[in-house]
């Protein structure tokens, strides 16, 4: 049976770790674990190919923590380590009409877009010209428009030219305990739909010509890998299956493209406090 998750966390056997994969674990507000993968030596062995990989696990984020502003703010080191220098296209993947796949499009209202400011007349250039020029979108799914959302991203990028694209989208777990909980952030591009087995055409650096950086929360899982996490027995892969989700999800969207929303605005524009990001929502 396959077994659906996005995490490169959860693809991972500690007993069996190739000599290419390299872990490292750190954090304060988030217990943080970074993986990296030297080449493409596990493509077939854990699905996963060269980069990075970086996990975030705290408390729900459906709930606002004492920490907030702390883990806001490692959220955006981390992610900062992962961005060059320059314009930065930051893009909404997935169904915002579909509650547990928002998390892409909910976030990208959010992110503090720049682009159009440097060129402004009727704004002052002191302020502005120290602000990162940043586009953000949010192109819907295949289903709504007809289009791959990769076609529509290569058709922007190419117009706009970024030094690299942040993709945020939804993600599926295999562990009931990650749901909501946890944030990944790769350097390899994603495949959206890929975690419940309705992969779309990937978004990635062969595809674009820049990097792709990855940022995604889990907010399904499905219910085989939980009823088997459950009895430890293995389920017959004929059986009906279904993707399941929390009982918050609603909130959960809602704080948790926040809380990633606050971390991107803070990675792109470091001149910006966390008070100055609170203003923007």
């Amino acid at each position: 049976m396959d077994i659906r998750t996005d995490l490169a966390l959860e693809s991972l056997s500690a007993e069996e770790l190739p000599e290419s994969v390299h872990i490292r674990i750190r954090g304060k507000a988030f217990r943080v674990t970074e993986i990296v993968i030297d080449d493409d030596s596990c493509l077939d062995s854990i699905g996963r190919g060269r980069g990075r990989y970086i996990t975030l696990e705290g408390s729900c984020l459906s709930r606002f923590s004492e920490d907030y502003e702390l883990m806001a703010q490692e959220l955006a080191q981390e992610l900062s380590a992962l961005l060059p220098d320059g314009d930065i296209l930051v893009v909404g993947l997935g169904n915002n009409d579909i509650t547990p796949d928002a998390i892409g499009p909910q976030t990208a209202a959010k992110v503090l877009a720049t682009r159009h400011l440097s060129s402004d007349e009727d704004f002052g250039e002191e302020f502005f010209t120290s602000l990162r020029r940043v586009s953000a979108f949010a192109g819907g799914v295949m289903g709504q428009t007809g289009i791959e959302t990769a076609e529509i991203v290569r058709a922007i990028a190419a117009e706009l030219r970024p030094a690299a694209i942040i993709a945020i989208d939804a993600l599926a777990c295999t562990d009931v305990s990650r749901l909501g909980t946890t944030i990944q952030l790769t350097d390899t591009g994603i495949s959206p739909g890929s975690g419940v087995s309705n992969r779309r055409q990937e978004l990635s650096e062969k595809l674009f010509g820049v990097p792709v950086i990855a940022v995604g929360v889990p907010t399904v899982v499905d219910m085989h890998t939980i009823v088997k996490s459950l009895t430890g027995k293995k389920i017959n892969g004929e059986l009906p299956n279904m993707m399941v989700t929390p009982r918050d999800i609603d909130r959960l969207t809602e704080r948790a493209s926040q809380l990633l929303a606050f971390g991107i605005n803070l990675a792109l524009q470091p001149t910006l406090t966390f008070e100055d990001v609170r203003g923007l929502f």
